[in-house]
């Protein structure tokens, strides 16, 4: 079912991408002369207006074909026609559907929440030495951890964790103003447990509060960015040579995945919420990584954009979009090479356990 439900969501999320595009040309005018789920031959088609629409047989990807996208042409509906601000929101609104989905996601995710934990100080257990007049004190809500912001209770120790180290700058919330904790020392000491046993932690506990309709789209909001600010570390953490291809995954390693919580999840019930949280997770990072400044990825469509747009307005010459097309289709193939290396490790990888 994992698997089903891994080629449902991606089908959904590639639809919903499309449709933003689709949606954003036809209220800019731009005539869209195929927009197709899926690729490879068509297994339904129907002509409605100057638009095609069609389901394909592999179920891989999809488009929206916009007349004049990547070749000048002489109808006045074409992309390249349009004004550039419609071009931007054309190209953008993929990605924002993708980012909507993801949102819209995390709400069902958090709607059946009774109570939701927050980032607020609730109280310190027995000798922790954190709480103090120039430390941590009850009521402190944490915002910030060595200046990367806290969304969720879990950014908190997710954060600590990835920095290492015991000492750390914290940003908190006071009776309504921030303090700064610079080079604070966090610790972590054994403290007793309920059962007799002891664990290592920091000593204090974060407030539960009743989860209200606020609450809840306000946690479905925090964590949507908190994922975005996933993807930019992660970046970060590649081009820093942290992380390399071997920490990679592609959509076999996230089917996996997917299948690994559905199985680990306690109730049919708890398993479909994860695997949607794990969707929104997808739709938010797919919303991030396609506007990254790449050739054929819409945020590299939109660097090009800017950079003619800027070049003509200054030279007063059309730039031929054969060009722009060359680039991206280079693009394209560099990044289905990626794909193809990144599919055969996951499966090595699974193979291999």
């Amino acid at each position: 079912m994992s698997i089903v439900f891994a080629i449902l969501l991606f089908s959904f999320l590639i639809f919903i991408h499309e449709l933003g595009h689709f949606s954003a040309a036809k209220l800019s005018g731009v005539q869209v002369n195929e927009f197709s789920l899926f690729m490879g031959p068509a297994i339904w088609k129907k002509q409605i207006g100057q638009t095609l629409y069609s389901i394909r047989c592999i179920p891989i990807g999809g488009y929206c074909a916009m007349e004049g996208e990547d070749e000048d042409t002489d109808n006045p509906r074409s992309f390249q026609k349009a004004a550039w601000w419609k071009r931007l929101i054309i190209l953008a609104a993929g990605a924002a559907m993708n980012f909507l989905a993801g949102f819209l996601l995390m709400v069902i995710v958090f709607a059946p929440s009774k109570q939701i934990v927050m980032p607020v100080i609730s109280s310190f257990d027995n000798g922790c030495v954190l709480q103090a007049a120039d430390g941590l004190q009850i009521g402190d809500r944490i915002l910030e951890v060595d200046g990367e912001k806290i969304y969720v209770a879990s950014d908190f120790s997710t954060i600590l964790s990835l920095n290492g180290g015991d000492v750390h700058d914290l940003v908190v919330e006071r009776n309504g103003e921030k303090v700064r904790l610079d080079a604070f020392r966090m610790e972590k000491a054994e403290f007793p447990n309920s059962d007799g046993s002891t664990s290592l932690r920091y000593g204090f506990n974060f407030s539960v509060v009743a989860a209200t309709p606020g609450v809840k789209l306000r946690c479905a909001w925090n964590s949507s960015l908190d994922t975005v600010r996933l993807v930019r570390m992660s970046l970060q953490m590649l081009l820093r040579g942290q992380v390399g291809l071997k920490d990679m995954g592609g959509p076999v390693m996230i089917v996996d995945q997917m299948n690994h919580v559905a199985k680990e999840s306690a109730s049919g019930f708890e398993a479909l919420m994860n695997m949607l949280y794990f969707g929104g997770f997808i739709a938010i990072n797919l919303a991030v990584m396609n506007l990254l400044p790449i050739p054929a990825l819409d945020g590299g469509r939109i660097v090009c954009l800017l950079i003619t747009t800027a070049v003509e307005a200054v030279t007063k010459k059309k730039i031929n979009p054969k060009y722009e097309g060359y680039l991206h289709a280079a693009g394209m193939i560099l990044l289905l090479g990626l794909m193809v290396v990144i599919m055969f490790k996951d499966i090595f990888v699974i193979f291999k356990r």
